[in-house]
Formats: structure tokens, C-alpha cells, sequence
């Protein structure tokens, strides 16, 4: 396996191999001009993200956007980022349909090692975040690597995301916790 490979599928690999080093150096020529655009350059915006990110749908990504690669995002339909994300894509992340993702999340799948040693060798992995269908995450929230949020999840703004969030639940916190289910039988108004 070359080092492209073995980042994808979560094992050790050298963050300093050419081939990373040009696709990081891709990804950061087109956020840096994806960012220069004005609001009303938004298909233009649109185009420049469409080379970087998978999708298919429709997606509002405010900038400023920050990525490492940009082909292991997956967006899904109607999915809003707002400004100031950040998502360390050294595995994929997938967002599923109908997200809204606040100002200033980060979406991290890139580890170092609690070794000493391999992290002076720049040793690196990842782990990949999957977030769900119709999930809200608040401003400022981070996501750890490795983390799976189920569909219509909510998490509170400023939360710390360290393990996977059920479905259908409001989590918030430094570490997030489940705080209480989300009757979909209910009226929005009784919230």
C-alpha cells in the first residue's frame, strides 16, 4: 500500500510522503481561493469546492473553509457549514443530508500516537467521523476522530465530541453526554 492508502484506511503512514505533500498543497490552493471569493461569487465558490469535496447535492459552505485533502469529505444534500470550519480529512468524513454544522466546528479524524518516540518519527493516522442524516451541531463544537452521530441529533454548541452520539438524542458538554432523547412525535413548538 502506498501512504495515500494507508492514511485512508486509518493505519500509520508518513504525513511527509511527495505524493501527501501535493495533495495537501491542492486542497490549500483551492480553500485559499475558495475564501478570496465574495458572497455574490457563490457559483463560483461552488465550482471550486466541487473540485476539492464529493457531492453530488446542493451545499452552502461559508468561508472561511479550511481542509487537509478535501476528497475524503462526503456532503450530503442541503448540508450548511458556517464559517470558519475546520475538517481534518486524513479519513473520510462523511455528513449526511439536511446537517447544519455551526461557525467554527472542527470535524478532526487526524491522531498522533501517545508514543513519544513514533510521534518524533511523524508517525500519523486517522480515525473516520460519520455524521448522520437532519443532525444540528452547534458553534464551536469539535468533533474527536472516530466518532459516529446518529440522524437527527443535536449537539450543543462548544461541546467536545470524544465519543459516538446515538440517534434522535440533544447531547452537549466537555466530554458530550447524552442529555435527553428527542420525541419526533412531538410538535416543534413544544421543544
Amino acid at each position: 500500500m502506498n501512504e495515500k492508502e494507508k492514511m485512508i484506511a486509518g493505519m500509520n503512514y508518513d504525513p511527509l510522503d511527495p505524493q501527501l505533500i501535493l495533495l495537501r498543497d491542492r486542497a490549500s490552493r483551492l480553500c485559499h481561493r475558495y475564501n478570496k471569493k465574495t458572497f455574490h461569487e457563490v457559483n463560483l465558490r461552488s465550482r471550486l469546492l466541487r473540485k476539492l469535496l464529493r457531492t453530488e447535492g446542493n451545499f452552502w459552505v461559508k468561508p472561511p473553509f479550511y481542509c487537509d485533502y478535501g476528497f475524503n469529505i462526503t456532503l450530503g444534500n442541503d448540508v450548511m457549514l458556517n464559517y470558519g470550519c475546520v475538517l481534518l480529512d486524513v479519513c473520510p468524513i462523511t455528513i449526511g443530508d439536511k446537517t447544519l454544522i455551526g461557525p467554527n466546528v472542527q470535524l478532526l479524524t487526524a491522531c498522533h500516537s501517545l508514543d513519544p518516540k513514533l510521534r518524533e518519527q511523524d508517525v500519523e493516522f486517522g480515525k473516520p467521523i460519520t455524521i448522520g442524516r437532519n443532525v444540528w451541531i452547534g458553534g464551536g463544537a469539535i468533533v474527536c476522530p472516530g466518532v459516529t452521530i446518529g440522524d437527527n441529533t443535536v449537539i450543543g454548541a462548544g461541546s467536545v465530541v470524544t465519543k459516538s452520539m446515538p440517534a434522535n438524542v440533544i447531547a452537549y458538554g466537555n466530554p458530550c453526554r447524552v442529555h435527553r432523547r428527542i420525541n419526533l412525535d412531538q410538535k416543534p413548538d413544544e421543544f
